[in-house]
């Protein structure tokens, strides 16, 4: 008989702090989890009869040749395989979501762009006619780029389910509360977290707490990781046990239902007779997870100058050329500024990287008026951007006394790829046409003697 009892003077924990109730820890991990007990075969993936009457099938997020490290893959043991998900497919127009290439001959993506937050309509919207597309890049054809997106939601998904065959969504939440019943768990989303979708997922969103408005990047490269720290080293940044995949959650219920799916920039639609959402256990790491963005530790200089904003990423895309990635996303969120000596926020620029930056709550430093929570900037590649008047003179006066960055949280989207805006953004959003002139009171100081002017 064996002994399973613990050496002597050895505690077990009677619980394991830091998980939350519905949620695994971990990014990028190989879970397991079942809803009903026995559900989850071990020792093998595909067992000639499943418990329960299952089906085995598996949802691959890479090509299975893919290297050990980059290889995604999940095993699902469901009520019905998902070609029982899916009949024959009808196109449907969704006119606000756009892919790329979206190139409007009537609309000018050249110039520096800042909007108001996008208002609700009085119509319902839900997560499919509630999407607002601002900017693509790119080519989902041949899944390269991405697109950027507002959401304006009012009313749950009822009986419809949606996926995308043509990218993974970042979704950023601003206000309002959404839950995302997904084929392999349940996330609940609110502003300050953020949540992804991978490819091929699907999914029902839900409105918990309503109106819900937010900003979705949608990545049709290489799926989004977590990025090299360098000689920061194994802390910091966005920590790996910060990001929560859900439990296994599932629906056996019959109902008419109605699927969408998102495949080269097209809608199409088909029915069924029942709850896709019928996943009763998975093992794998090809799946759905949330991330609080108030987990994010950020680093920064301690002494002089201020370091490249990349040192913010929290996840990035790459593109297949080293160092330069299909999407980055940064945040800017509350911090320490410390730096001697030092113009402190932001410092003029230009670059080949486009950038789509949001406001999620407070004020950026570097634009103390217009850029307001649910707002939006753009500066594409190669074009000047950098602090107004206000802000530069108030940073170039101000005493070197270390100052709290307070109250504040905003992001960026950032591509090697040019950001062309939709006839959405250049004529219905709230488009603030005097953005550019932030700069024209920018004096010229220079007199030709030497001195601090």
């Amino acid at each position: 008989m064996t002994d399973h009892s613990l050496p002597q003077g050895m505690i077990r924990a009677g619980h394991t702090t830091g998980t939350h109730e519905g949620y695994m820890p971990g990014f990028g991990n190989d879970f397991e989890t079942e809803a009903l007990p026995g559900a989850l075969p071990q020792g093998q993936n595909s067992p000639q009869k499943c418990e329960y009457g299952l089906y085995a099938e598996q949802l691959s997020g890479t090509a299975f040749t893919a290297p050990r490290g980059q290889n995604e893959r999940t095993w699902c043991y469901r009520i019905r395989p998902s070609v029982k998900h899916t009949g024959r497919f009808t196109k449907i127009d969704v006119p606000y979501w756009k892919s790329a290439p979206n190139i409007d001959p009537d609309v000018i993506s050249l110039g520096q762009y800042r909007w108001d937050p996008v208002p609700h309509t009085e119509a319902a919207q839900t997560w499919i006619t509630g999407m607002r597309t601002i900017t693509t890049a790119g080519d989902v054809n041949t899944q390269i780029g991405m697109a950027s997106h507002i959401y304006l939601v009012t009313q749950s998904m009822q009986d419809e389910y949606f996926y995308s065959a043509d990218s993974e969504l970042l979704v950023v939440p601003q206000e309002g509360r959404l839950r995302f019943c997904t084929e392999l768990g349940v996330i609940d989303l609110e502003p300050k977290e953020i949540a992804i979708l991978p490819r091929g997922l699907v999914y029902r969103v839900e409105v918990l707490e309503g109106p819900a408005r937010g900003f979705v990047c949608e990545n049709y490269g290489q799926k989004f990781d977590l990025p090299g720290r360098g000689p920061i080293g194994a802390n910091c940044l966005a920590n790996p046990r910060d990001f929560k995949c859900p439990v296994a959650a599932f629906e056996d219920r019959d109902a008419k239902s109605r699927v969408v799916i998102k495949w080269c920039g097209q809608f199409h639609e088909t029915f069924i007779d029942h709850s896709p959402l019928d996943v009763v256990a998975w093992h794998g790491n090809y799946c759905a997870y949330k991330y609080d963005l108030r987990t994010y530790s950020p680093v920064g200089a301690i002494l002089f100058d201020h370091p490249d904003p990349s040192i913010f990423t929290v996840l990035t895309a790459p593109s297949g050329q080293e160092g330069t990635a299909n999407i980055d996303f940064v945040l800017f969120r509350e911090r320490w500024m410390v730096a001697e000596h030092t113009f402190r926020p932001p410092w003029y620029h230009k670059n080949i990287m486009s950038e789509m930056m949001g406001n999620i709550y407070g004020i950026y430093d570097a634009k103390p008026k217009g850029f307001v929570p649910g707002g939006m900037s753009l500066h594409n590649m190669m074009l000047p951007h950098g602090p107004d008047r206000a802000a530069f003179e108030k940073a170039s006066n101000e005493p070197m006394v270390p100052v709290l960055q307070d109250n504040t949280m905003q992001f960026m989207f950032e591509t090697r790829f040019p950001q062309h805006l939709t006839a959405f953004a250049a004529n219905e959003a709230p488009l603030q046409d005097d953005y550019i002139d932030c700069w024209d009171s920018i004096e010229k100081k220079f007199d030709g003697k030497p001195g601090v002017k």
